[in-house]
């Protein structure tokens, strides 16, 4: 198990396998151009030692049942397009509570960097403040190559079977524990499950050590408690 998350971490990895959590999706001939996204007093440059990581990953269909008017949520929520969990991104965490963030200056995402990942993470705006964000504070990682690890790691996830599990009744802990049935080398206590204030499933938090392996996620990172009801929404079919 080890040397398949370290190949997680090596791996250069196609488009095709950064669709594959996407049930469908077309990138448009033309894309948005992001803003840039700048540290400020709220959100201030921190550069701490890194400790470990997240892999933060949402349930699209929910989001797009909260989000399917909004014009930044088009690509993601109409165009034909639909997903299953969608990359939010890979944070670098510290070794306590506190987290690095915009850790070095940035301008705009290449234009091609966009393109080959919005069928990961269908928002070149999220892309840009993933990247000036927390890919800025990884150590020798160009743009590229920060999308390629995360991505990388997000392909290879599995997913147990959604609608049925959305048709019982069911607590975060016992989700968590069927998602690290489909992953081997994962435990529920890996992954912090995150839901909105009605209790419906919003994302995963996949808990990573320095060598992006999984291990129990710190109490201080929050989710939601496991014996706490969970609702998945499904959408449309």
């Amino acid at each position: 198990m080890k040397a398949r998350w370290t190949a997680l971490l090596l791996a250069a990895v196609p488009i095709a396998g950064a669709q594959a959590q996407a049930y469908r999706c077309t990138v448009p001939g033309s894309i948005e151009r992001p803003r840039p996204d700048l540290p400020s007093a709220s959100q201030p440059t921190r550069v701490v030692p890194i400790g470990g990581y997240t892999l933060a990953v949402t349930w699209a269909p929910q989001y797009c049942h909260e989000h399917a008017r909004d014009q930044s949520a088009r690509l993601q929520c109409g165009s034909g397009n639909r997903f299953g969990f969608t990359l939010h991104g890979l944070w670098p965490d510290g070794v306590g509570k506190d987290w690095p963030q915009y850790c070095r200056p940035t301008g705009l995402l290449p234009a091609t960097v966009i393109r080959g990942n919005l069928c990961s993470t269908p928002s070149a705006q999220l892309l840009q403040h993933e990247w000036a964000k927390h890919g800025t504070c990884m150590p020798g990682l160009s743009p590229a190559r920060y999308f390629q690890r995360s991505t990388g790691l997000y392909a290879r996830l599995r997913f147990p079977d959604m609608d049925q599990l959305s048709r019982g009744a069911l607590t975060a802990g016992a989700f968590a524990d069927a998602v690290a049935r489909a992953n081997p080398g994962m435990r529920g206590d890996h992954m912090r499950v995150t839901a909105n204030r009605q209790g419906w499933l919003d994302e995963i938090w996949f808990c990573l050590n320095k060598a992006f392996r999984p291990q129990p996620c710190p109490v201080h990172q929050g989710g939601l408690p496991r014996r706490v009801a969970l609702k998945i929404w499904r959408g449309a079919r």
